[in-house]
């Protein structure tokens, strides 16, 4: 990892840094045994205070992910040394469930980017359109995991559902856990994983069709399209939880925003922005 020192990090030690971000305690260990640490090209260690403006180098685990590629070009909204964003079609899997499927978003990011290791943050179903967060170190990737779990990055959904009048906003808390009639399923229950679904506003675009703007705190398995249909209204174009006999989903991954934790920069990437 190559990044400048920003202001928040002013006269920190490395370690410090690496501390508030929330590294394990394993790779802080590792990293304090590093030899390779650098500051403004010469070397440094953990414990070594850094000023605005510093220059510093990192090294990381030498893994690397085990996809094939699929030469097939990713299409990419953002990217530095550590994070891309990328968007993922409609009809591709976010990842493959067996190392010999070479046709899921993956496997064009490992083409398309150079870096041996690539690896999601968050998961999109197969129907869903739209932004995915990617890591490309390891150390990169349990800080995002991190920054995910504790809400630090904000995921904005778009979905169409078919309502006469526009949809207050609200919040829906409601556990997810597996629908033990059907394997592929999900449903809203007592004894399921906890699922908090914000509808943050709605506007009609038709005349029985309201589009609904919508945040994530937890990530389950098809969380917006069981909330939604737990509702009463479930999300167009779905098969699964509405009444939709074509596999034409109306929802997509809109927009993402996080505070680098790196370069202490806001990122704001939209299916807006053009690429």
């Amino acid at each position: 990892m190559k990044f400048e020192i920003p202001n928040k990090y002013n006269q920190l030690t490395l370690r410090e840094i690496f501390q508030q971000l929330q590294l394990p305690k394993k790779d802080l260990h590792t990293l304090n045994m590093s030899k390779a640490i650098t500051i403004n090209e010469s070397p440094g260690t953990l414990m070594t205070k850094v000023n605005t403006g510093d220059n510093v180098y990192i090294p990381t685990p030498d893994e690397v992910s085990n996809y094939l590629p699929s030469y097939r070009f990713a299409q990419i909204y953002y990217e530095d040394d550590d994070i891309a964003i990328v968007m993922k079609p409609k009809g591709v899997k976010t990842h493959p469930n067996d190392l010999k499927e070479s046709n899921t978003l993956m496997n064009h990011v490992i083409y398309t980017i150079k870096s041996d290791y690539v690896e999601p943050i968050h998961r999109l179903d197969q129907e869903t359109v739209g932004l995915l967060i990617v890591a490309k170190n390891p150390l990169m990737k349990k800080i995002l995991d991190r920054m995910l779990e504790e809400n630090e990055i904000d995921r904005i959904y778009k979905a169409n559902v078919h309502s006469l009048l526009p949809i207050k906003p609200q919040t829906i808390d409601m556990p997810i856990g597996k629908d033990k009639f059907h394997s592929n399923k999900r449903r809203v229950s007592s004894t399921g994983q906890p699922a908090i679904t914000h509808i943050l506003n709605s506007k009609m675009i038709k005349e029985d069709v309201c589009e609904l703007e919508i945040k994530l705190d937890t990530g389950r398995t098809h969380q917006i399209r069981v909330h939604l249909a737990e509702i009463g209204h479930p999300v167009i174009g779905d098969p699964l939880y509405g009444n939709s006999t074509l596999r034409k989903l109306e929802l997509n991954s809109h927009k993402i925003e996080f505070i680098h934790p790196l370069k202490q920069e806001s990122i704001t990437v939209s299916l807006d922005d053009e690429v």
